[in-house]
C-alpha cells in the first residue's frame, strides 16, 4: 500500500448535495473498471483515481476520509478507507466500507488493519522507527486499575525532538495495532530515551498480545454494564468566571461516586455556542427554549439504558457544554453529528469525543 491521499482538498465554490452512501457506491461501480486498471498498473494513480475519488468523497462528507489504495494480490486492488486516526470520523469510514457492493476485482476495507508482518517499522524525518529502536513498559496505577498508560523508548529520543519521535511511533503503533485499536486501547503514552528507562525493558512486538490480554481483562469486568439514572441527585452548581461572567452547572451528583466509571470510558461533549454578550454570556428566553429542545433531542438517542449517560450541563460565557459518559464512541459521533448538520442555521453545535476512563473531565464537580 503505498498511496495515501488526504482530502483537505480545495472547497468548491458551492458545495454539491450530500451523497447516500449508496449515491457514492453506484457512482463508483461505474467507474470500477477504470480504477481497477489505474491501481494495477501504477501510473498517474494521482490523477486518475485520487484526483476523482476525493473530491467525491467530500461530496459525501465533507474532511473525513483519507485512503490508500494498491493491489492486495495480483488479481485484486485494495481500497482501504481511513478516518487517519480521527475517532470522530471512524463511525462514517465504517458505515461507508459497510455499504459497498461486492466488486469482482476489488477489497473495500475500514480503517487501517493490524500488520500481519513478524517485522515492522517505519523512517521518518531521518529517525528509524522499529522494533530495533523501540520497546515499552506499561504502568500500573493502583487508584486507576484499568488504565493503559504505557512508556514508549526510542534510542533517539529527546526533549527536544519529542515531537518528531511521537509523530513517527504513533504512525508506526497506527499500522502495526491497527487504527481502530490504537485509538481505542491505549489511555496514555509518555516517551522516554531507551537508557532512562525506569523499568524493564519489553520488546515492541509483545504489544499486541499486552493489550488483547488488557482489553480481554476489561470486557470480563465491564461488559454489559449499565446504570439507571432516573433516582439520581443532581446539583447545581454556581460561580464567577474570571472575566467576571457567571458559570451554572447541573451535574448529576450521584453518578460521580460511581465505582464502575470505566464502564463508560468516552466522555462525549455537545457544544453549543450562542450571542451572549447582552446578557452575561447567558442565552436569552428563546435561545434558552432552542437549546433545551436540542437538549432533549439528544437524551432521546442517547439513553442510560443503552450505555449513555448524561453527567450534566454547564452554561457560561456564551457556551452551552453537555457532557455523557458513554460504554461507545460511535453512537454518539452519529447523533451529533446529525444533530449539528440539521440545526446549522440556527446554533452554532461542534462536539469532542476522547477516552476518560476515570471521567477526570468531571473532577471539577467533586
Amino acid at each position: 500500500m503505498s498511496f495515501l491521499k488526504s482530502l483537505f482538498n480545495k472547497k468548491d465554490a458551492e458545495a454539491p448535495a450530500p451523497l447516500s452512501y449508496q449515491d457514492f457506491w453506484t457512482w463508483f461501480q461505474e467507474h470500477e473498471k477504470a480504477f481497477y486498471e489505474v491501481i494495477k498498473s501504477g501510473n498517474d494513480i494521482e490523477q486518475k483515481f485520487f484526483d476523482v475519488l476525493g473530491p467525491k468523497l467530500n461530496e459525501l462528507k465533507e474532511r473525513t476520509f483519507w485512503y490508500l489504495s494498491g493491489m492486495s494480490d495480483d488479481t485484486t486492488a485494495e481500497l482501504i478507507l481511513t478516518a487517519d486516526g480521527n475517532l470522530k470520523h471512524i463511525p462514517f469510514v465504517e458505515e461507508l466500507a459497510a455499504a459497498a457492493p461486492v466488486l469482482k476485482n476489488w477489497k473495500i476495507t475500514s480503517l487501517k488493519q493490524p500488520s500481519s508482518s513478524s517485522t515492522f517499522g517505519i523512517k521518518m524525518n531521518d529517525y528509524t522507527f522499529s522494533e530495533e529502536t523501540m520497546s515499552f513498559y506499561a504502568h500500573e496505577i493502583p487508584e486507576m486499575p484499568d488504565q493503559i498508560e504505557l512508556t514508549i523508548l526510542h534510542t533517539a529520543y529527546t526533549p527536544e525532538n519529542e515531537s518528531h519521535i511521537s509523530h513517527g511511533a504513533y504512525i508506526l503503533l497506527d499500522n502495526f495495532l491497527g487504527e481502530l485499536n490504537c485509538v481505542t486501547t491505549i489511555d496514555h503514552i509518555n516517551f522516554k530515551n531507551t537508557k532512562d528507562a525506569e523499568k524493564e525493558l519489553v520488546p515492541l512486538a509483545k504489544l499486541k498480545d499486552f493489550l488483547l490480554w488488557r482489553e480481554k481483562e476489561f470486557i470480563e469486568k465491564y461488559e454489559g454494564l449499565r446504570h439507571n439514572t432516573e433516582k439520581d441527585s443532581y446539583s447545581s452548581f454556581n460561580g464567577t468566571l474570571k472575566n467576571g461572567l457567571p458559570i451554572i452547572a447541573i451535574v448529576n451528583t450521584d453518578i460521580l461516586q460511581w465505582n464502575a466509571k470505566a464502564s463508560h470510558p468516552w466522555i462525549a461533549i455537545a457544544i453549543f455556542k450562542f450571542e451572549g454578550d447582552d446578557n452575561n454570556g447567558m442565552p436569552d428566553d428563546e435561545t434558552y427554549n432552542l437549546l433545551n429542545t436540542l437538549e432533549d433531542r439528544i437524551m432521546l438517542e442517547l439513553k442510560d439504558s443503552d450505555g449513555y449517560i448524561n453527567i450534566g450541563r454547564e452554561t457560561a460565557n456564551s457556551t452551552r457544554e453537555i457532557y455523557f459518559s458513554c460504554h461507545d464512541f460511535r453512537k454518539p459521533a452519529i447523533v451529533f453529528d446529525q444533530i449539528q448538520k440539521e440545526n446549522k442555521e440556527l446554533i452554532s453545535f461542534d462536539f469532542e469525543i476522547y477516552k476518560d476512563k476515570y471521567w477526570q473531565t468531571f473532577n471539577k464537580y467533586l
